[in-house]
């Protein structure tokens, strides 16, 4: 009986020294992943990002909305919905239809208008260690530059430029389908911008690198891209169309294919860093745009399917990068076939 208390202690002994060891193990293998956690950081128009992970316009509102999902700490940039000089109602509903693959969406950029943005949105923003990117609309030229001259004094870091959203009748879209009228506005925005500027582009052109090489001539400090593309949908039980605007912005995974395509070309044609948008889902989208050539990302609709995805990408970008060895977010840009 004593030999079986004697075997009994040892075993315990032994056991005990072995999950000891283990957790010791467990601890260090964590401490070794904390310092050797992957530098995410990337540059834009002189700007330092935490990360490459932000959200887009549109799909996250000023983050207040999404503040009890996500900690606004943990990205790259909250880039707010658009704002323009003075309150838009948007377009009559229905205004969301779902599709195979996506959404279509025709809001019409409605906004409270920048002097409300500036004393309720900005504020809250600023409680936040992230960059402040706003997104930038208007009906004319003078409208933008009215929005761009307002946010000059303010915690904003970056200004994107939207002459690309095909759901509203007046400015945006007619800027961003001509070259020259890209061009035009580009320069007049960069003369009084105290903050660097973003030109988004619109899909829905001909050739995606001429705007982007106009944008760039104009004095664009970076580009955003794509934005929606032009779609339809009719609901054949009703005989009617499903959106009030009869087209609409068409987003989600269906429209990534499209998006790649034209980060890759955009980052081949121009100098310029580029934010790569258009059907992010996860951290492989994610990557996927990085090695097509965008400097950034920016997480869209899926954001409404799932509302943690801008920071699961964040960890998934670095979970990846830990996989194959990579220290530097900056060696993935353009790496595709490297």
């Amino acid at each position: 009986m004593a030999m079986n208390n004697v075997n009994n202690n040892s075993r315990k002994d032994s056991l005990n020294e072995g999950e000891s060891i283990s957790r010791k193990e467990l601890i260090r293998s964590k401490e070794m992943k904390s310092e050797q956690l992957p530098d995410l950081t990337v540059q834009i128009g002189g700007i330092t990002f935490k990360n490459p992970v932000m959200t887009a316009s549109g799909t996250f509102g000023s983050g207040m909305e999404y503040a009890d999902f996500v900690d606004l700490n943990g990205l790259g940039a909250v880039v707010t919905k658009g704002v323009a000089s003075m309150p838009w109602a948007g377009n009559p509903t229905p205004r969301i239809a779902e599709t195979y693959g996506g959404m279509l969406n025709a809001i019409g950029l409605q906004n409270p208008g920048i002097d409300v943005f500036i004393a309720r949105d900005l504020p809250f923003l600023a409680q936040y260690d992230t960059r402040i990117i706003v997104n930038v609309c208007g009906k004319t030229v003078g409208d933008y530059l009215e929005v761009v001259e307002k946010l000059g004094d303010t915690a904003v870091d970056l200004l994107e430029i939207n002459v690309s959203c095909p759901n509203v009748k007046e400015g945006a879209i007619a800027f961003g389908q001509k070259a020259d009228s890209l061009y035009d506005i580009t320069t007049q925005i960069k003369k009084i911008a105290r903050q660097p500027i973003i030109m988004k582009l619109s899909p829905n052109v001909t050739d995606i690198t001429e705007m982007a090489r106009a944008a760039e001539a104009g004095g664009a400090d970076a580009l955003s891209l794509i934005n929606t593309i032009t779609g339809m949908k009719i609901d054949i039980h009703k005989r009617a169309f499903a959106l009030a605007n009869k087209t609409g912005g068409l987003s989600g995974p269906a429209i990534k294919p499209v998006a790649i395509r034209m980060v890759y070309q955009v980052a081949n044609a121009v100098k310029l860093p580029i934010i790569g948008m258009g059907g992010i889902a996860n951290a492989e989208d994610a990557i996927e745009f990085i090695l097509a050539g965008a400097t950034a990302i920016a997480a869209g609709a899926m954001n409404f399917v799932t509302p943690t995805l801008t920071t699961d990408i964040v960890d998934g970008m670095s979970d990846y990068m830990r996989r194959y060895g990579y220290s530097d977010i900056n060696r993935l840009i353009g790496a595709v076939n490297e």
